[in-house]
């Protein structure tokens, strides 16, 4: 596996890294190892402190690192450097919060005092994806870091320079040798160290297959495994939508990142008589985007993440148009060696067509017309994915009405999806399982200690 940027604007190759050899890996497992047992014995002041400096290093340096994940897949650098403010943000959160979250719980028995304690299971493998080359990894690794658990870390091999550049950020925070370390290795070397002894549990966030990959080698070694595998979010607009707050919206639920978003809204589901609408609405957002340099702010548009997704976004249009989806806006080639791709419309998709069941992980978007709510929301459940999801109603209790019925993981109201450190992200069927941020997050490797008592042994 090569791990190389090739900047998705010019098509130039702008760094090469070498793979990491088995004895880098041996001495990464050891020393991960090492710092685990050593973490054992400690309080959590000096973690606290090194990630409250993780998040000021990341304020400080925004820009830099916000330009490396451009210069990795291509995102616009203002979108870079929002998620640059997030990752701090997840930071100070669990630093803030470790405390509070590894208090040990009581539990209620007649039997005698039980509680239980959080605590920390070994060294953790991560396996994360090019779309948001530091908040995918600070989400996994800031609660970790905070639980005791190191982490080793396996990237995408289009944004090497952002996994470097996270890798010394942590250490330039004072981070402790083997608390987290960016290894460029290969599928074969990520499933020898979920079978290693001393690696207690594996995160990934990617593609079905390599989800149900790493599933399957954590099965085998008996290791505990967490998956957030893409989606195909349904975006519901109720009859009493207010349109003037959908018209502010649509623009960010499913071009912001060029629709490479996991929980992006790409299934847009609107009543029959709003439909043509809601076709013209969308069709005036998707023509204000500006595509061009992802580092001028006046940028809009930026390119796909690389020529691979370019041509499997185009092919996937293809695929849906030749078995009777119908163009209504897009699909034009923008002649420019960067990976492009033009905000797309699609309707008159029906369920025999392939597309039906597929994420495009690219700007287009998927408009179904519907006859009633029950009929939205039954569409809205036939995927074989539930991440996310939006429901639009100018009435809250309305739209928490038809949320509740939705079989995702997520679902906002009135808006586009959202991330922030306090709400748990995750989801169900083929969009994996597991939760990261918020309280769930912290909990996911952490090893729930029953200590108990018997009714008159207490002394």
């Amino acid at each position: 596996m090569a791990y190389k940027t090739t900047y998705p604007y010019t098509d130039e190759v702008l760094h090469e890294f070498p793979n990491a050899t088995d004895a880098q890996v041996e001495a990464t497992l050891a020393k991960a190892h090492a710092l685990y047992k050593k973490w054992r014995k400690e309080g959590l002041a000096k973690r606290q402190a090194t990630l409250h400096k993780v998040a000021d290093l990341l304020r400080a340096d925004k820009d830099k690192y916000a330009e490396i994940m451009t210069k990795d897949m291509g995102k616009l650098f203002t979108e870079a450097q929002g998620e640059v403010e997030l990752c701090a943000d997840i930071a100070d959160y669990y630093a803030d919060k470790a405390e509070e979250f590894m208090k040990p719980t009581p539990l209620e028995t007649q039997a005698g005092t039980a509680y239980y304690l959080k605590q920390a299971t070994g060294v953790i493998m991560a396996v994360e994806p090019w779309n948001f080359p530091f908040y995918q990894i600070m989400r996994v690794f800031a609660p970790n870091f905070m639980v005791g658990n190191p982490m080793i870390l396996k990237h995408a091999s289009i944004c090497p320079a952002s996994a470097q550049a996270f890798d010394e950020l942590v250490k330039e925070a004072g981070g402790e040798e083997g608390a987290f370390t960016n290894l460029f290795i290969s599928y074969d070397k990520v499933s020898k160290i979920i079978a290693d002894k001393r690696v207690s549990g594996v995160c990934l966030t990617g593609s079905e297959r390599g989800g149900a990959s790493v599933a399957e080698e954590a099965g085998k070694n008996l290791k505990k495994s967490s998956l957030e595998l893409g989606g195909n979010d349904a975006f519901i607009i109720l009859d009493d939508a207010n349109w003037d707050q959908l018209a502010k919206t649509i623009f960010f639920a499913r071009l912001y990142n060029t629709g490479q978003v996991c929980t992006s809204s790409k299934r847009f589901i609107v009543m029959a008589d709003k439909y043509d609408e809601f076709v013209a609405l969308v069709k005036d957002a998707f023509a204000k985007a500006k595509w061009g340099d992802p580092m001028d702010p006046a940028t809009t548009l930026a390119p796909l993440s690389s020529k691979r997704a370019k041509k499997d976004v185009l092919a996937q249009i293809d695929l849906a148009v030749k078995n009777g989806a119908k163009v209504v806006y897009g699909n034009e080639l923008i002649d420019h060696p960067g990976y492009f791709v033009m905000p797309t419309i699609l309707t008159n998709i029906t369920k025999d067509n392939p597309i039906y069941n597929q994420e495009i992980f690219g700007p287009v978007a998927s408009i179904y017309k519907v006859d009633s709510e029950e009929e939205a929301i039954e569409l809205a459940n036939d995927s074989s994915y539930g991440l996310g999801g939006t429901v639009f109603s100018s009435d809250p209790e309305h739209a928490a009405r038809v949320a509740a019925q939705i079989e995702t993981g997520m679902s906002f109201i009135n808006s586009g999806w959202t991330s922030l450190p306090e709400l748990p992200f995750g989801g169900i069927k083929n969009s994996g399982y597991g939760r990261e941020l918020s309280p769930l997050g912290f909990n996911a490797f952490v090893n729930e200690h029953l200590v108990f008592t018997p009714k008159g042994l207490e002394h």
